[in-house]
């Protein structure tokens, strides 16, 4: 059996792009019945304020978790999971196993906080571009 894959998403305030992150791939792995993978996310500067309300929205869109809950601040370091960036300023500030997202799609994923819910849908498009690259480089590397 393969051993469980640990990923944390990190932003800024784990209020907007990494809580989507982690909440829209728990949604695809479900999905699509993978196991072993494991997701969470984190914020450089997380307060413990709620969920934006217009990430709650897309990922009610989505079909996915769209529960409150409170911003957690990236605190340890943990080298037995994988760190996905949204940006490679983010990326520079995490030492452990890190990647960002630009690595993954060559574009940083920015900050839609406090913006319109379009722009909030194209953070989630994004995401899941950049998901979807994710988890079929882990996959790969799986079959070997």
């Amino acid at each position: 059996m393969d051993r469980e894959i640990r990923i944390c998403f990190v932003c800024t305030g784990n209020t907007c792009r990494s809580i989507m992150a982690e909440r829209l791939f728990k949604k695809i792995i479900k999905d699509k019945k993978i196991n072993g993978l494991k997701a969470s996310s984190r914020g450089i500067k997380a307060k413990g304020e709620n969920i934006s309300e217009n990430a709650k929205i897309v990922l009610k869109e989505y079909k996915a978790n769209a529960k409150d809950r409170k911003s957690i601040k990236l605190k340890k370091i943990d080298n037995g999971t994988l760190y996905v960036a949204m940006t490679d300023e983010i990326k520079h500030q995490i030492s452990g196993r890190v990647i960002s997202m630009k690595d993954l799609l060559g574009y940083d994923i920015f900050d839609p906080y406090m913006q319109s819910l379009e722009v909030y849908r194209e953070t989630a498009r994004q995401l899941m571009n950049g998901i979807d690259l994710l988890l079929s480089k882990i996959l790969k590397i799986r079959s070997k």
